[in-house]
């Protein structure tokens, strides 16, 4: 009778377990921000970065968790692509190190720093699980809709459990929306997970049309902890990248961009008050051989990339990773001699945005009333006079350039000044 219930609750899971669509898998890569939360106000605690990658027969999911104050903690987690069975698992951070590996049998180690304790693991691993790193992600491939629930187990290793099994149920599914301030609204999936085991409970917001995991609410122990998407990847553009068409324009027109890359700075360091006369003594600096220019064409895929990314800026939040297709179409060039000058080929009619920044020495000198004098004649007061001295000063400043530039024709030679002043 036992051996059949065992047999009926593995079929029964196996069952379950069947329900997760790989094909719903996107390889993604996004930063959440973390936060701890307590009577509705957060507080910043770090970042939790994820790397999920489907390839061949294996799924990976890499994380890097980065909380304030602490090293980055490292935790990999791979399983079969078909089966969600892990295959390896791996963390590696100031608490713990851990190695594991999935066959008939589990094998690996767990080493406690704080206490130096090691343990070497040998467990069976003949039934059907998915791993603990993993399924948070996994909870996307489910066949969602409202009301939807179902139970899956999950393999968890800690050096105290008596069972490293537990069981995780979806508790609740039920349509919600999902506010972004920089993309908007989105519809979603509002999923409730418990854990019997544990206590512990999580509500993830899944969205319907792409599978993105949108932001996750943990709560453990009286603790919440929220995770939220900075939406710090490409995804977050609405805006299609033309690989094509952008490469043609960098690459295949005859007009040129050349110019020249300096400097000027006429203010004075405010801690002098006593002063009479002010000589700026380098009002045009050029940028120095070498100093790099970047050229972006700006496009409408770059004129949203800009601004998505200073409105993160703004926010104290990460700026959005370009793809390797569209970093290569942004040209780069250096400043080839003294006199700061610079210049760009092979460029078609459009805009075209230009940066660069460069370090510069402001040098002036400051004639400063250091005193005054009185004169007198026959013991009469006659007038006073301002006793000075003039210095030198300098001070180390930073120039950051940027200006759109457009080519109007085929052919045409745009002469530009990327200047500073102040």
């Amino acid at each position: 009778m036992a051996a059949a219930a065992m047999l009926a609750a593995l079929s029964g899971y196996t069952q379950a377990q069947g329900k997760f669509d790989p094909k719903l898998l996107k390889n993604d890569r996004y930063t959440l921000a973390c936060y701890k939360v307590k009577n509705g106000h957060e507080t910043p605690i770090g970042t939790l970065t994820v790397g999920l990658h489907a390839a061949g027969d294996k799924f990976s999911v890499i994380t890097l968790t980065a909380f304030t104050g602490m090293e980055v903690w490292k935790d990999t987690a791979v399983s079969d692509l078909k089966s969600f069975r892990p295959v390896y698992r791996s963390s590696h951070n100031s608490m713990r190190e851990m190695v594991l590996h999935f066959e008939d049998d589990i094998t690996g180690y767990h080493i406690d720093k704080k206490t130096g304790r090691e343990n070497q693991i040998k467990e069976s691993g003949n039934r059907s699980f998915v791993d603990s790193y993993t399924y948070p992600f996994l909870l996307s491939t489910l066949p969602l809709n409202s009301g939807y629930q179902t139970d899956f187990s999950v393999y968890d290793y800690k050096p105290a459990n008596t069972d490293n099994v537990k069981t995780a149920v979806v508790q609740e599914v039920k349509n919600s929306t999902y506010v972004s301030q920089l993309t908007g609204n989105h519809d979603v999936w509002e999923v409730t997970v418990h854990e019997p085991s544990t206590g512990e409970k999580s509500i993830s917001y899944i969205d319907k049309k792409t599978r993105h995991l949108w932001q996750v609410d943990i709560f453990s122990k009286g603790l919440q902890v929220r995770m939220i998407d900075t939406e710090s990847g490409s995804g977050a553009l609405k805006v299609p990248f033309d690989k094509e068409a952008t490469l043609q324009m960098v690459n295949g027109g005859k007009a040129t961009i050349s110019g020249q890359v300096f400097a000027r700075n006429h203010s004075q360091s405010k801690h002098i008050t006593a002063k009479i006369q002010l000589v700026n003594w380098d009002p045009k600096q050029a940028a120095p051989r070498g100093t790099e220019i970047i050229l972006i064409p700006y496009n409408d895929y770059f004129k949203e990339w800009v601004k998505v990314n200073e409105t993160q800026q703004k926010k104290g939040l990460e700026g959005i990773t370009l793809s390797e297709e569209a970093s290569g179409c942004i040209k780069r060039t250096t400043v080839y001699d003294d006199a700061g000058h610079f210049e760009f080929v092979n460029l078609m009619p459009g805009d075209y945005l230009l940066y660069t920044e460069f370090n510069f020495v402001h040098t002036w000198r400051e004639t400063e009333v250091v005193g005054y004098s009185d004169y007198y004649k026959n013991g009469t007061y006659q007038t006073t006079v301002s006793n000075t001295e003039s210095k030198k000063y300098s001070e180390d400043l930073e120039a950051n350039i940027k200006k759109i530039v457009t080519v109007s024709k085929p052919g045409e030679k745009v002469e530009v000044k990327l200047k500073k002043t102040k």
